[in-house]
């Protein structure tokens, strides 16, 4: 195993220089005091393992440590720090990826045992991994990756930033976001000094839970920014949206493409997430969905398909609770089946939902009709 180590101090880098030569199996290729020139070096060498010291001038561990991967995303890296509580709370690392000093021989044993393993496991997951292929995710009620086909599964991250942070930049795909405007939207109430720290760490931590599903998402760092690019990547909604907006009106040619179609969109962007920032795609979505699918509910209920009708009226209400022209259209409906009691049951479910989401009441002409209804 050939490994770099980096640190400020000269004093530290002989001292876990001589721990490093009592363990087997340790080629220690390079030792540097100055960051910059590490980073030339580690890009460049065939190297397995780097020890990067957090706290040194000018370029720190993280920071180090992010750029780095940004090229060589395999690459194993192990943080050095003095005990600081911060620090060890900020990278939320497991005994892999930090060790504190002063080092200790039978640590450093545990931390390379835990490297050897991981590089049997990228050895592996590369071999896996030799043809590219076609990546989907569904971003529709959650944020899932195909693992197999039509298998979606949630990645499990490390930290609720983490997976926010991803998020926002697939929000933003392909294109630059700006390191201040994260920072202005995960950590606005940190000092910036503690807020780039997070940044960091959370870009080392997106980085490493986005391996797996490289050459199609690659995560770079562009001078004050990041790019998060998609390569042969597949997103449910986006998918949607224009397959759907390229259809022509809705007849008896096109309305069993409409239903396939709108079959991708199983619910709201990322329903299970409370993103502020994310509300205004997510409104936009959602009123494409309900314009559609009034479209659609409209067709079946002019040409006397009830049933139908009635389904994609219930379902518009479920999605929108609040949409009187879909209640007021299941009402007539279920009074033109004669079923007076669904009838009767849909204006009282109008009445709660106003209530309950707008404190009002139903609008004067559902109320004439219902009352017509009713002598």
């Amino acid at each position: 195993m050939r490994v770099v180590c980096v640190d400020d101090e000269r004093l530290s880098l002989q001292f876990i220089e001589k721990q490093l030569e009592q363990i087997e199996d340790i080629s220690i290729a390079a030792m540097f005091t100055n960051p910059l020139e590490a980073k030339e070096y580690i890009l460049n060498e065939a190297i397995d393992t780097a020890f990067l010291d957090v706290q040194m001038p000018g370029l720190n561990g993280i920071q180090l440590a992010e750029q780095i991967l940004e090229y060589k995303p395999d690459l194993n890296i192990v943080f050095v720090t003095a005990y600081d509580q911060y620090a060890v709370e900020a990278f939320q690392l497991n005994a892999l990826d930090y060790v504190i000093k002063p080092t200790k021989v039978e640590r450093l044993h545990q931390t390379i045992k835990r490297v050897k393993t991981k590089l049997k496991d990228t050895a592996n997951d590369r071999d896996l991994n030799e043809e590219d292929c076609p990546l989907r995710i569904k971003v529709s009620n959650y944020l899932a990756f195909e693992e197999k086909p039509n298998v979606f599964q949630p990645v499990s991250w490390r930290t609720s930033k983490s997976q926010e942070l991803f998020i926002y930049l697939l929000h933003n795909r392909n294109r630059l976001v700006e390191k201040s405007a994260i920072i202005d939207l995960l950590w606005y109430d940190y000092d910036l000094e503690k807020a780039y720290a997070l940044l960091y760490t959370t870009v080392y931590n997106t980085r490493k839970q986005l391996k797996k599903y490289r050459p199609n998402i690659q995560l770079y760092n562009r001078s004050d920014g990041y790019l998060l690019e998609l390569r042969d990547v597949e997103i449910d909604l986006v998918q949607w949206e224009n397959e759907l907006l390229q259809l022509s009106k809705v007849n008896e040619m096109t309305i069993a493409e409409y239903e396939r179609i709108m079959a991708w969109n199983e619910g709201p962007l990322l329903a299970n997430t409370d993103y502020i920032w994310l509300e205004a795609e997510r409104h936009r979505l959602d009123s494409l969905w309900i314009h559609m699918a009034m479209k659609i509910a409209t067709y079946y209920k002019k040409n006397e398909q009830l049933s139908e009708a009635i389904h994609w009226f219930q379902r518009i209400i479920d999605r929108l609770p609040t949409l009187e022209e879909a209640h007021f259209n299941l009402m007539k409906l279920y009074e033109k089946n004669g079923e007076f009691t669904l009838m009767m049951q849909q204006y009282d479910e109008l009445n709660k939902q106003l209530r309950k989401n707008l404190e009002g009441k139903p609008s004067s002409y559902i109320v004439d009709w219902y009352v017509s209804k009713m002598i």
